[in-house]
C-alpha cells in the first residue's frame, strides 16, 4: 500500500465511537495524511457497554495527533451549505489544501415504518442529511480540487440499501439510490480534472447507526440493550455468507485503497462491503 504523507484528508461523519468515519480518520493518519474530522453533534452518545464519556471530536483529534500527524475538529450541519464552505474555508486555511474527502456522514431515520406512516418531516431529515447534504459536501471538496489542479479522491459512503428496496426503510433506501447515482455521475464530471470518484456500499456493519433501534427493541421483550444488540446481530449474521456482520476497521481499509494511488485508474464504482450478501 502507498503512503499518503503529504495528503490533506477531510472525513465527514466522523464522532461516533464505533463510526466508520471515526475509523477512516485514524486509518488514513496511520498512512500519513493531516485529517480534518467533522459531525453535526461533537460527541455523540455510544450505547455501548464501556463507551460512556466517549469524547467525541474531540478525542479523535488527538487520537490523530498521537499518531504524528496534524488534525482539525469541527461540527457542522452537513445539509446546511453556509456550514459546509465554511468548514472547507476553515481546512483550507489550516492545511492549504484538499486532497481527499471521504464522506461518511448519515441518518438512519425511523426503522421499520412503512411509507404511508412515515412523517413528512422524517421524509425529508433523511433526505436532507443523506442526499442533499451529499451534493453540498462534494460540491464544495471538488471546487477546491479543482481550483488547484492537482487531481483528488473523493470516497462517498452509499449502502447496499440504495440498491435493492427495503421494507420500513424506504426514505433512507431512496436516499442512498440517490448518493450511487451521485458518485457515479460525478466521477464522469470530475474525471477531466483527474479526480477520482468512488462509492462504497456497506452492508451490515457494526456501528453506532442503530443504537437508538435496540434501545426499542429492548423495552419490546423485556431485555437489555446489549442483550437486544447481541440477538439483532445474531439473526443478520445468518443472512451474511461471510457468517458475521462487518467492521468499522474493514471499512476504513477499502476507503484507504480508494484514495490511495493504487486506486487511480479506478472511478465511477460503488463497491459492495457486505461479507457476500450481494
Amino acid at each position: 500500500m502507498s503512503s499518503l504523507k503529504g495528503k490533506v484528508a477531510l472525513v465527514t461523519g466522523a464522532a461516533s465511537k464505533r463510526g466508520m468515519g471515526h475509523a477512516i480518520a485514524l486509518r488514513l493518519a496511520k498512512e500519513g495524511a493531516d485529517v480534518a474530522v467533522i459531525d453535526k453533534i461533537a460527541a455523540p452518545k455510544s450505547l455501548f457497554p464501556g463507551d460512556e464519556g466517549w469524547g467525541g471530536l474531540d478525542a479523535i483529534a488527538a487520537e490523530i495527533k498521537a499518531l504524528g500527524r496534524k488534525a482539525m475538529a469541527a461540527t457542522v450541519d452537513i445539509n446546511v451549505g453556509k456550514e459546509i464552505d465554511a468548514v472547507v474555508e476553515k481546512t483550507l486555511k489550516q492545511f492549504g489544501k484538499i486532497d481527499i474527502l471521504v464522506h461518511a456522514a448519515a441518518i438512519r431515520g425511523p426503522v421499520g415504518v412503512p411509507v404511508v406512516d412515515l412523517a413528512e418531516k422524517d421524509i425529508r431529515a433523511i433526505i436532507d442529511v443523506d442526499l442533499v447534504g451529499s451534493f453540498l459536501i462534494c460540491k464544495a471538496a471538488a471546487n477546491t480540487m479543482i481550483a488547484r489542479g492537482e487531481g483528488g479522491k473523493i470516497v462517498i459512503f452509499c449502502s447496499l440499501a440504495g440498491t435493492h428496496g427495503v421494507p420500513g426503510s424506504a426514505a433512507y433506501s431512496a436516499a442512498k439510490h440517490g448518493t450511487i447515482g451521485l458518485t457515479k455521475s460525478l466521477a464522469l464530471e470530475l474525471a477531466q480534472y483527474k479526480i477520482n470518484v468512488n462509492g462504497i456500499n456497506p452492508g451490515m456493519i457494526v456501528t453506532n447507526l442503530r443504537d437508538d433501534s435496540f434501545t426499542k427493541m429492548a423495552e419490546a421483550d423485556g431485555t437489555t440493550w446489549e442483550e437486544a444488540r447481541k440477538k439483532d446481530h445474531g439473526m443478520l449474521s445468518t443472512r451474511i455468507p461471510w457468517g458475521r456482520l462487518g467492521t468499522p476497521e474493514e471499512a476504513a481499509d477499502l476507503a484507504y485503497f480508494m484514495v490511495s494511488d493504487l486506486s487511480d485508474y479506478i472511478t465511477g464504482e460503488v463497491v459492495a462491503l457486505g461479507g457476500g450478501v450481494t
